[in-house]
């Protein structure tokens, strides 16, 4: 049995936010009901190329084991169904823009009405209330106005974003603990409650131990590329044919690093001690990247891991999905979708009874409609009628 069987999540949420959030519940075995619009479904499933059997890649991404339910929440019967649904679920999740909820009619206080202990879950770009409130959203600006940016990129170049929409699926994983929480202390008090999670919440959060360097200086950081604030030399380094990442994070470390690059500097005063290295970090860092450049990335990783001195390349996704851990940590799955077979992401919930686990591929549009609304108890005639009034 599946951590969370029995566990029923009414996902009324698109794009990445809100289906990164119920993909995660799915791993773990919650029945998640995607409600779509006819016709049309998940923004995200045009977007494209690349296509796979059909479908977008990014729409294939983070729709695993869901059920797919096409439902026209403008319309009155569409409405009803989606009030049924609620009803019956434990969890509500929805990332439209703050206020729609409330225009559709399915604001908190209504589905709570119905359903007592109703879990609500919104997610947002700046949260359910505050000036901010009805300010449009994308993950690019959060991680802009929310202090990522100011703080990524290197210090003679221009602010750069993270590869991935990271405050999107922030705020999902952020939101999927939410709902676990409410889920626990529901147990207790019997009582649902509403959850408002935003994606300048998680990313100022994330500022972590570089917002409390800002409350102990009143200093803005500087951006420093791939090193670190607070450690040297940690950082990646270009090497003859590509970058060696090196972290040395204590003294110990450093010795076997200086060792390593037959580098006599392990007691020189200016980097004898990690504050002193920061104080010099110009100065070493020429030292270092002047060796490194000489060597291959393979070859200074095979040195410098015989040392015992944490390092790496950078890899890129075809050396990713090559690599023999990924491959024995299972963080690829193979699905059989209806245009064929499929790989996707595996879970990384590891546990030893419950893990997370890839069961279904992300749903065709709709793929689900017949089978939930009979779940519901709407009989065959009464499906065809919704069909024919647009209501589904």
């Amino acid at each position: 049995m599946a951590a969370l069987d029995g566990i029923k999540v009414l996902d009324l949420s698109r794009v990445l936010a809100g289906p990164y959030c119920s993909m995660l519940l799915a791993d773990m075995g919650a029945e998640v009901v995607k409600v779509e619009m006819p016709g049309t479904g998940d923004d995200t499933r045009a977007w494209g190329p690349p296509f796979q059997g059909g479908e977008a890649a990014y729409y294939l991404s983070v729709n695993r084991n869901k059920k797919s339910v096409t439902v026209n929440m403008k319309h009155p019967e569409g409405l009803g169904v989606i009030r049924r649904l609620a009803s019956s679920s434990d969890i509500l999740l929805e990332n439209f823009r703050p206020g729609t909820m409330d225009r559709l009619g399915l604001e908190y206080d209504e589905v709570k009405a119905y359903n007592p202990g109703i879990i609500y879950c919104s997610i947002s770009g700046f949260g359910q209330d505050g000036p901010y409130r009805d300010k449009p959203a994308y993950d690019l600006l959060l991680q802009a106005t929310g202090g990522l940016m100011g703080i990524t990129g290197e210090e003679d170049g221009s602010p750069v974003r993270v590869g991935v929409a990271i405050l999107d699926m922030g705020a999902g994983m952020f939101a999927a603990l939410g709902i676990i929480t409410a889920l626990l202390e529901r147990q207790r008090s019997g009582e649902g409650q509403r959850l408002d999670f935003c994606l300048l919440d998680t990313s100022v959060s994330w500022l972590s131990y570089m917002a409390q360097n800002y409350f102990a200086t009143g200093q803005d950081p500087r951006r420093l590329g791939s090193a670190h604030p607070s450690i040297v030399p940690y950082q990646a380094f270009p090497a003859r044919d590509g970058h060696v990442v090196v972290a040395v994070g204590n003294d110990r470390i450093w010795e076997r690093f200086c060792q390593a690059l037959g580098l006599d500097i392990a007691h020189d005063p200016r980097f004898e001690t990690n504050s002193a290295r920061v104080r010099n970090r110009e100065e070493l860092v020429d030292i270092i990247s002047r060796v490194l450049s000489q060597g291959g990335t393979g070859e200074w990783v095979k040195t410098l891991e015989a040392s015992g001195v944490p390092c790496g390349p950078i890899n890129l996704m075809s050396d990713i999905f090559r690599d023999p851990q990924v491959a024995h940590r299972r963080m690829t799955v193979e699905v059989r979708h209806p245009s064929g077979p499929l790989t996707v992401l595996g879970s990384p919930m590891k546990m030893s009874r419950t893990p997370g686990e890839v069961r279904t591929p992300p749903p065709l549009l709709g793929e689900h409609t017949n089978e939930v609304l009979t779940a519901l108890g709407y009989t065959e005639k009464e499906i065809l009628a919704l069909r024919e009034k647009g209501a589904i």
